[in-house]
């Protein structure tokens, strides 16, 4: 590894441990030549992946794109930069785990919308608004009566299994 500060290609890693949630390694590295450290990460290489959008156009994977999306739907809520990451990590792992050369781009979307359903809806509204291209108020609403319904269902299981 190359030192960032003097150039030296000898060092020593002195701690190295997995990064959470992801593939990645983290290295704390030492320069035996300027004696300062640094820390890296390392990464498996992506596998080229290809989105397949809706009119059959084809485009390289990009995970950042999956973060930004998650992080625009999550503007200005109460979740923290760390579960954003999180969410687009755990995305990234399942598609390269479930797809090996092409990947339908309403799989990506829908995997984003569960992952936003157990987070937060207002932000899972905010995505679904975009993805599904709510085209006027009916929309919304029509969207907030399943999401309404889908709850309360869920409340009735967790009170149906709290009794038993």
């Amino acid at each position: 590894m190359k030192c960032p500060f003097c150039g030296s290609l000898e060092d020593q890693v002195l701690d190295s441990r997995p990064v959470e949630d992801t593939s990645a390694i983290r290295r704390r590295r030492e320069c035996l030549e300027c004696k300062k450290r640094y820390t890296t990460f390392e990464r498996p290489e992506d596998v080229a992946l290809t989105v397949v959008k809706s009119d059959n156009r084809r485009e390289p994977f990009d995970r950042q794109k999956i973060w930004a999306g998650v992080d625009r739907a999550c503007r200005k809520r109460p979740i923290a930069a760390e579960t954003i990451d999180k969410m687009a990590s755990s995305i990234e792992n399942e598609l390269m785990d479930e797809y090996v050369m092409e990947i339908p781009s309403n799989i990506i979307g829908q995997k984003i919308l569960n992952k936003l359903y157990d987070v937060d809806l207002v932000a899972y509204i905010r995505f679904a608004s975009v993805y599904r291209k709510f085209s006027d108020i009916d929309d919304f609403t029509d969207e907030l009566k399943k999401l309404k319904k889908e709850h309360l269902k869920s409340q009735k299981k967790t009170a149906k299994t709290k009794t038993l």
